[in-house]
């Protein structure tokens, strides 16, 4: 049993690393909030004084703001759901006694560890070229003419390229779980008669439950900041504009660190009534 010594010990051994995490959060967030209520042009003569609310009403005002947050908010379900209901598969059949398991397991996960930037780059030059890409010449090949994803498929091409990003995520959460589940369930409910469907759907589908609940909560965190694969591929244009490549644009090329910071602190807004939405819907599963 810990003293009142040990206890007091410990804490002061941690304290370093949460001073050092408080600040690093914190100072961010503290500046950010600085120069919203402030009329900062870094190239017209730098802070140029209070602005008050000014910078959060002409932000939510503007008429690409609602569309941005609709665009971001497509995303982050098309993503969701092409990852959890193709990566429960893919660790369904990961699962299974296959020949050269282990190199398959690592191919299947691999696309997990290449940059955004570069997987954009190759999804843009090497899959959906209207010309030289892959796509071009299968359908060139079956008599069909080739599609300009990036132009007249937007959309669905950026959720298809981050789709492809963040699968091995999904797959490896629910492979682990599928694997931890109990054969002899399975094996019982089999002998009983129980078709693969039944198995599935009231077997394996609730024990996937927490894993599923931990690949939407972490995946959501980092696709409501989705960005490097619209800045390699589309350049906001075509409506794929997300809410985090709309406050680049404000901070970069109108170069108004306040406007910019104003809509730094609606994305931090939305993600957290996101999460708390999440948390109150599916995170009792993780009870």
């Amino acid at each position: 049993m810990a003293t009142k010594a040990s206890r007091s010990a410990a804490r002061l051994m941690m304290a370093p690393a949460v001073i050092l995490l408080l600040g690093w959060m914190l100072v961010p967030l503290i500046m950010t909030l600085w120069f919203s209520f402030r009329v900062y042009l870094p190239l017209r003569g730098g802070d140029q004084g209070w602005a008050g609310f000014s910078n959060y009403t002409r932000f939510v005002t503007s008429s690409a703001f609602w569309p941005s947050i609709q665009t971001t908010l497509i995303i982050v379900l098309g993503v969701l759901a092409i990852t959890v209901i193709f990566g429960i598969l893919i660790a369904l059949l990961l699962d299974q006694p296959i020949w050269g398991q282990g190199v398959v397991r690592i191919l299947v996960i691999a696309p997990f560890f290449v940059m955004p930037t570069v997987s954009a780059l190759v999804w843009k030059n090497m899959f959906m070229d209207p010309v030289n890409g892959l796509f071009a010449h299968l359908w060139r090949f079956f008599g069909a003419e080739p599609v300009s994803w990036l132009s007249d498929a937007s959309m669905p091409s950026i959720i298809m390229i981050v789709s492809w990003q963040w699968l091995p995520f999904a797959t490896l959460i629910l492979l682990t779980a599928v694997q931890s589940l109990d054969s002899e369930q399975l094996e019982a409910a089999e002998m009983d008669g129980a078709p693969w469907i039944k198995r599935f759907w009231f077997i394996i589908l609730p024990h996937l439950s927490r894993a599923i609940t931990i690949v939407i909560l972490i995946q959501t965190i980092f696709l409501l900041a989705i960005f490097a694969e619209i800045f390699v591929t589309t350049g906001g244009a075509f409506g794929t504009r997300t809410l985090s490549y709309l406050i680049f644009q404000r901070v970069l090329e109108s170069q108004n660190v306040g406007l910019g910071s104003a809509g730094g602190v609606y994305a931090i807004i939305l993600a957290n009534i996101i999460a708390i939405f999440l948390m109150r819907i599916v995170g009792k599963n993780l009870d």
